[in-house]
């Protein structure tokens, strides 16, 4: 294509777009504020940061913050418990999320299949401090667990699940699957809308049952969507945060409880070591975005679907 083609095509697809481009403009302007400005604070995991000198004065130390992190005592139980309950959460939230937006969708009574989407996702704006009390109430001496478990014989003595370090990864994966799983169930119910209803009709006159349709036309229907969340999901699966552990730790679980989050909040902002705190965040960045472009070309070279 000649160049002057080219342009006059680029400049007719501007002006055709011009009203989507004038919407976008307010979410560039917040994605420049907010992402790409404050990135010039990484300069302080190269230095010996002291807030009362600032940047500009702060002592340039090199790599020896990264260093500090990679040689600490705690790294590898950090990464370790970072990496278990990311792995965790992605396999089994993505399948509770996906049967339940199954499960919602073969549902014919209107009324209680709208009653049971509200429901299943008001807990998403539930803040984690009240999940963890009840969580904790739950799964008390007294709690209502253990009650039913000692009622129906299947244990002879009550436990306190939440100090055995054993379990709390599981307690952390299961009070987040109930949490966000209504939510995450959204995106996948939108993609099974989309599905053309014709397709169903050919799968009944060929003869098969209600379970086949879900396996040969629901699931594959919505194929490109789970990839892409799935991508999106490997990501970001290092970036955990630490609300959940933070909120349901106590002195017996925290070996556990340490991500890497948890990890440059106890040992940097609590200990003003602002600049070991900004190294630990560069770290989780670059493994981000390696994650994100191998889940990507894996997705890309086994013929999915990709992102980008």
């Amino acid at each position: 294509m000649q160049p002057k083609l080219r342009s006059n095509l680029f400049l007719k697809r501007l002006v055709d777009q011009r009203y989507l481009l004038l919407l976008s403009i307010p979410f560039i302007i917040w994605l420049a504020i907010f992402r790409y400005i404050p990135l010039f604070g990484w300069i302080t995991a190269f230095q010996d940061y002291k807030l009362h000198l600032g940047w500009f004065n702060s002592e340039f130390v090199g790599f020896k913050n990264f260093v500090d992190f990679f040689k600490h005592n705690l790294f590898a139980s950090a990464m370790q418990n970072t990496l278990a309950m990311s792995v965790m959460m992605l396999v089994f939230g993505t399948f509770m999320a996906i049967t339940f937006a199954v499960l919602l969708n073969e549902l014919r009574y209107l009324p209680f299949k709208r009653f049971t989407q509200t429901v299943s996702y008001l807990p998403h704006f539930v803040s984690w401090v009240v999940v963890a009390n009840i969580v904790t109430q739950m799964l008390a001496i007294s709690g209502p667990i253990n009650e039913i478990l000692l009622g129906l014989g299947l244990v002879k003595d009550p436990t306190n699940v939440m100090i055995k370090p054993e379990y709390f990864w599981w307690v952390v994966v299961l009070a987040d699957i109930w949490k966000e799983m209504g939510w995450n169930a959204i995106i996948y119910l939108a993609a099974m809308a989309g599905i053309d209803s014709q397709i169903y009709e050919a799968a009944e006159i060929d003869g098969v049952n209600r379970f086949q349709k879900i396996w040969y036309v629901t699931l594959p229907g919505i194929q490109g969507t789970i990839v892409i969340l799935l991508i999106l999901s490997i990501g970001n699966i290092i970036n955990i945060g630490f609300e959940r552990q933070f909120m349901l730790q106590n002195a017996v679980t925290f070996p556990k409880a340490l991500t890497l989050d948890y990890f440059a909040y106890r040992y940097g902002l609590t200990m003003f070591r602002y600049s070991f705190g900004t190294a630990i965040g560069i770290f989780k960045s670059v493994i981000s975005i390696i994650l994100l472009f191998l889940a990507n070309y894996l997705a890309k070279r086994s013929g999915t679907g990709r992102l980008f």
